[in-house]
């Protein structure tokens, strides 16, 4: 039997959007960036933003935090709800959530990174959810929101449009420190983000998509809630991403295994890997050098899952361009934009990236529910 989801309706324009800190509270450690993402939210929604006790207390327990959650979903007037950004210890928070709250009255939730703990709490709870980005990273830094963002973020909360997520044209890895006030005004070094690299059979899958922070699955299985057997993605969308913890491919590598020995990677139909972040405030490889890591991390990851499905379509934000100079955070990196988890159905295409003795079908994804997690990288 699938595991049924239900959709949350959208948002209107004047409704309340919980803006909560369900892991760190940045919106409390860096205010001004998080101020003005509060004003682009309306703007860009037509939403009101409203706060909760936790949502700016820097060091809230996991208590304090899952009762903003619960009681933003006790709320009637919410019709949202919005994560300021990820951390990395949301894990600690989800036995205090009260699923009942959540199944009476769903709505879409919004986040990625260590949010990946909600979306698979929701998930579980039948519940369809969208991985995405976050206030502090993708509202508040820079000189505006980028159109890449805005356009998902409606989608996700208020209009429930289709939207085909295409290659973004450029990356960053990190942005201005939020401390510095010329975060609110500045983006961080963006370079050339390369096109996409794919991989497996040239067809077209649809699916509902589930995954997220592959730091935050394997914590999600090690914890024993995912309370399914495989069979449960059958034909579906796996999403994959790295933190700014800057995993060594060798170690995403193992992650990515032990999803084929448990039986997840046979099970779906397609795998879509996230544009990895290899740099930092404190680690800046040359560009030369960013560019092997992602290739090797992207080789490693790939090569894995065609050993456990060969049959899978796998879409990898990867594939190096010109390197170009450069500057990374599981808290805060830039997403391109938000997958759809609970309506809006998403759509990635692209020719195969390899030799071909003759015209050919695009390789596509659909996917119609993603409800994970995830981190700043751009796919």
């Amino acid at each position: 039997m699938p595991h049924e989801l239900v959709r949350p309706p959208k948002a209107r324009r004047g409704d309340r959007v919980a803006v909560l800190s369900p892991s760190f509270a940045a919106a409390g450690a860096f205010p001004a960036v998080h101020e003005q993402a509060m004003r682009r939210l309306a703007e860009v929604t037509g939403l009101v933003p409203v706060e909760f006790p936790a949502t700016r207390k820097v060091g809230a327990t996991p208590a304090e935090r899952a009762a903003d959650v619960n009681a933003a979903f006790a709320d009637p007037g919410i019709r949202a709800i919005l994560a300021v950004v990820g951390g990395d210890d949301q894990i600690t928070v989800i036995p205090h959530l009260d699923a009942a709250l959540a199944r009476r009255d769903p709505r879409p939730f919004l986040g990625y990174s260590d949010n990946t703990h909600m979306h698979h709490w929701l998930w579980v709870n039948g519940i369809a959810s969208f991985y995405g980005g976050s206030s502090q990273v993708h509202l508040g830094p820079g000189p505006g929101v980028d159109e890449v963002h805005a356009r998902s973020l409606r989608a996700a909360l208020v209009t429930g449009d289709r939207i085909e997520i295409t290659e973004p044209g450029e990356s960053e890895d990190f942005g201005v420190d939020w401390a510095d006030p010329r975060a609110l005004d500045c983006f961080g070094e963006r370079e050339p983000a390369g096109p996409w690299s794919w991989h497996g059979p040239a067809r077209t899958v649809t699916g509902r998509a589930w995954g997220g922070c592959v730091e935050v699955i394997e914590e999600t299985f090690i914890a024993g809630r995912f309370p399914f057997a495989p069979g449960v993605l059958d034909g579906g969308v796996l999403l994959l991403e790295t933190s700014e913890e800057l995993l060594p491919a060798r170690h995403v590598g193992w992650i990515v295994r032990a999803l084929g020995e448990r039986g997840i990677l046979a099970a779906v139909a397609a795998v879509l890997v996230a544009r990895p972040p290899v740099s930092d405030f404190t680690r800046r490889p040359p560009a030369a050098e960013r560019a092997r890591l992602r290739a090797e991390q992207r080789d490693v990851v790939t090569g894995i899952i065609s050993r456990y499905n060969p049959d899978a379509v796998v879409c990898a934000a990867s594939r190096s361009a010109t390197p170009a100079r450069s500057g990374s955070s599981r808290t805060a990196a830039p997403s391109p934009s938000t997958a759809p988890c609970a309506a809006s159905p998403l759509t990635t295409h692209s020719q195969a990236n390899r030799p071909d003795p003759g015209p050919r079908p695009p390789q596509r994804i659909t996917a119609t529910h993603v409800p994970a997690h995830g981190t700043r990288s751009r796919l």
